[in-house]
């Protein structure tokens, strides 16, 4: 039988008004805040732990490698279809040609490997992003060719094949000219208008890099480019050796087309965009001339200033 009911309400197994769910032990204090140093998101705690190795001889986590450098001597990649063509077409010396998986042929990637097959340069198929690595992020449209590092003239060798070509030496120095480009589009110009060839400083001044291949089109396979310890030194050898130097400065008052000179056996300095010449190279010029232009425009960029000079020196030569 069953027992009857005591009346008395049962008690509830639910959480008790007014605790928010917890009993009174859940909510006494947890004791006072550690100092800032035992709090395991404490930002410093790391460098304080290290601090402290170092502090007991101890080792401590190996430092990171700094990136290296590229070397005067490491290969360089130009990239693009066209500046990979004409490299090639002007017989540019090449250890290899990359080309990017699943490319979409056209007639210049055909024409590239196939001159590149006949000459015995390597062929390589690479992903896009080995090329992008290979060309330092470049435009490449899929094709790199790799160069090896220049190998630059002595500046004697400049004046030499001049007198061996028997014709009047010109020559063309550049001084405080980084870009690699500005050195490209000089080359360019100076082929085109007969140089014997460059003369760059060996610190702070533009190298024959991918850079100056690329815009050279080509042109710097048939045009030496020597290196100069001291330009300055260098520009007094060439005057003992009966060259005259001529610099180009927009603050001279002798315009290009009125010096004399230029049908001699001469060298062209050309300064950078900014600051011009340099006071010891100007110092060491015969003469300073300028290139004459509207008052709105300020310089010109080295490689066009270049150009116009060298048109000048050509168009005296001619007469």
């Amino acid at each position: 039988m069953a027992g009857k009911a005591s009346g008395k309400p049962s008690k509830k197994q639910g959480p008790t008004r007014g605790t928010g769910g917890k009993g009174r032990s859940s909510l006494e204090g947890r004791g006072a805040t550690p100092p800032a140093h035992m709090r395991h998101w404490y930002k410093d705690k790391a460098r304080a732990e290290r601090l402290e190795r170092e502090a007991a001889g101890r080792p401590g986590r190996p430092a990171r490698a700094a990136a290296k450098p590229r070397r005067e001597d490491a290969p360089e990649v130009i990239g693009g279809r066209n500046p990979v063509l004409e490299a090639l077409r002007a017989g540019v010396p090449a250890n290899a040609l990359y080309v990017a998986q699943r490319i979409e042929n056209d007639d210049r990637v055909r024409e590239s490997i196939r001159i590149a097959a006949d000459r015995g340069i390597a062929l390589l198929e690479v992903s896009r992003d080995k090329l992008d690595r290979l060309t330092d992020g470049g435009v490449h449209q899929g094709v790199g060719l790799q160069v090896p590092a220049y190998d630059y003239a002595h500046p004697e060798e400049l004046v030499e094949r001049a007198r061996d070509a028997a014709e009047v030496p010109l020559i063309v120095a550049l001084d405080g000219v980084t870009d690699p480009r500005n050195l490209g589009a000089i080359a360019r110009s100076a082929t085109a208008f007969g140089a014997h060839g460059l003369v760059v400083p060996s610190r702070r001044s533009a190298g024959v890099t991918a850079g100056a291949w690329k815009t050279s089109a080509g042109t710097l396979a048939n045009l030496r480019v020597a290196r100069a310890a001291n330009l300055t030194q260098t520009l007094q050898a060439y005057r003992e050796e009966g060259l005259f130097v001529i610099g180009l400065d927009g603050t001279a008052k002798l315009d290009i087309a009125q010096v004399e000179l230029v049908t001699e056996p001469l060298v062209v300095v050309v300064g950078s965009e900014g600051k011009g010449l340099s006071r010891l190279v100007r110092e060491s010029c015969d003469q300073v001339a300028r290139i004459p232009m509207f008052s709105a425009a300020e310089s010109l960029n080295a490689g066009v200033a270049a150009g116009i000079a060298l048109y000048e020196v050509a168009q005296h030569r001619r007469r």
